[in-house]
């Protein structure tokens, strides 16, 4: 989306031909393969883990993180795997963001109509918001120790990037 933003505000006579059909199936196939990725990892090394007690998770839904909570074996392998794998994604998302965005920023900043700004800032400045809202969210879940940890902040988290951030999506 950010890409898109960039392409229409840096390049708006270009833009048909530069997100084409082929890109945007590109763009969307590398997002599901990267997921496929993650998630398969998760889950085997999930598999690898010990589970005893109750198997109840105190959660809206199966994360990672509660079903760590649940094991009672060692599951720092798993912890440093979701980290690296949450700081790598998250951190070349921003930074694909950042880059786009700039680049935006620097274009409008050279239009020089005040109705021109205006109307460029207004078209980014909605989906920057929810980016904002959402990375910060997934941030705060996923890139931080999971000692202390609780499951009512991560309840309330995970509500938060599950239907609150979606709820947003029709104002972009």
């Amino acid at each position: 989306m950010a890409y898109d933003r960039y392409v229409a505000i840096c390049n708006p006579l270009l833009y048909m031909l530069v997100m084409s059909r082929k890109l945007c199936v590109c763009l969307v196939a590398g997002s599901y393969i990267c997921g496929v990725i993650c998630s398969l990892t998760h889950t085997y090394s999930a598999f690898q883990l010990s589970f005893c007690g109750p198997n109840t998770i105190n959660h809206f839904f199966c994360d990672v993180s509660p079903v760590l909570a649940l094991a009672c074996s060692d599951t720092r392998i798993s912890e440093v795997l979701l980290l690296s794998f949450a700081t790598f994604v998250e951190t070349s998302t921003i930074l694909i963001i950042l880059s786009s965005y700039t680049a935006v920023i620097l274009a409008v900043l050279r239009i020089h109509s005040k109705a021109g700004k205006y109307k460029a800032f207004s078209t980014c400045a909605s989906h920057l918001t929810v980016i904002t809202l959402f990375h910060v969210t997934i941030l705060f879940m996923y890139c931080r120790p999971s000692h202390p940890y609780s499951m009512d902040t991560d309840k309330v988290a995970s509500v938060f990037y599950t239907v609150v951030i979606p709820m947003l999506n029709p104002l972009i």
